[in-house]
């Protein structure tokens, strides 16, 4: 038996509000992530098929960090880490992009390469991707989930296909591919971000595992007086980075595999960045002289066949 059209018209009205209310919430715990945070590092190697592997030491650090937003959309939250060290040196960290039922990413492959991969909308219902990115705002990994508020707890998790973390990158050889398992969860003093990982050797589109890891990074906010080094720094510099952000969005927007070069003259991307916004920042900022310098500069550590579209 058919229902009455207006008991329809009650179970879609009553349907899109739960999942407005749901968006809401989802959003306020995307949020719950800001503010001034002493933060710990924890990684362990858990578990490893080969009875010869000789496990690493475990890494233990901490930092002081400040978080924020710098966009907030209906649809869109991109939020930024900047480390505070000895209360007055700020170095601009990772950052996190929030999109709700984002259907195109950036997946990583392996040997600095990404490649353009799309997930039907009916995948996508519901779901927040996390974007991050690298120091230097190139990308480094994307997962997509559903946020669960259950039983008093607030957590997103997923996992994804990364380059080696920044801890390893540069020590380590005998492995290609981090396959992280996330979980972002807020808590009453802040949030934890929780690890479960794979190191995996990939080659020839096979993938075999060297070993497992345990990460257990703990945001504990504290007062946000001792972040207000890193607000001034970031009025005086968000400009430059935007720029960054626009130039990338260009080669995103190329919706083609890419590949990077780490090095060109001997220099990473993010050093060449980092020296690029001193000079940039010396005098009168002029945003046409900016923006061509950053589209110069990540060009030329593009290896796939790509030409960046000249926008002022």
């Amino acid at each position: 038996m058919k229902l009455p059209v207006i008991l329809l018209m009650a179970f879609a009205i009553s349907f899109s509000a739960n999942a407005q209310k749901k968006k809401k919430q989802d959003a306020e715990s995307i949020l719950a992530m800001c503010g001034c945070y002493d933060i710990t590092f924890n990684y362990a190697e858990t578990f490893s098929p080969d009875e010869n592997y000789s496990f690493h030491d475990n890494y233990k650090s901490g930092a002081l960090e400040y978080v924020f937003p710098i966009s907030v959309e209906p649809n869109k939250i991109v939020i930024q880490h900047l480390l505070v060290i000895n209360d007055a040196v700020i170095i601009k960290h990772w950052r996190q992009d929030w999109l709700f039922e984002n259907t195109d990413f950036f997946q990583f492959d392996h040997n600095n390469t990404w490649k353009f991969v799309q997930i039907d909308k009916k995948t996508a219902k519901g779901q927040w991707t996390q974007k991050v990115y690298q120091v230097d705002d190139s990308p480094r990994y994307e997962g997509t989930a559903t946020w669960v508020h259950v039983d008093g707890k607030h957590y997103w998790e997923s996992t994804t296909d990364a380059p080696l973390p920044r801890r390893e990158f540069s020590k380590r050889s005998d492995y290609n591919v981090m396959e992280r398992g996330n979980r972002h969860e807020t808590t009453p003093n802040g949030w934890v971000h929780e690890q479960n990982n794979n190191k995996v050797i990939k080659s020839n589109g096979t993938k075999h595992l060297l070993a497992q890891e345990k990460g257990m990074n703990t945001y504990t906010k504290t007062d946000i007086s001792r972040c207000q080094p890193a607000v001034k720094w970031w009025a005086k510099t968000q400009q430059y980075w935007q720029d960054v952000r626009q130039v990338w969005s260009e080669v995103f927007d190329s919706h083609t595999t890419l590949q990077l070069n780490p090095k060109v003259n001997g220099e990473l991307l993010f050093q060449r960045l980092f020296a690029l916004e001193k000079e940039m920042l010396k005098g009168q900022y002029d945003p046409i002289t900016s923006i061509q310098a950053i589209r110069s500069t990540i060009q030329s550590h593009i290896v796939s066949n790509q030409n960046l579209v000249t926008k002022n």
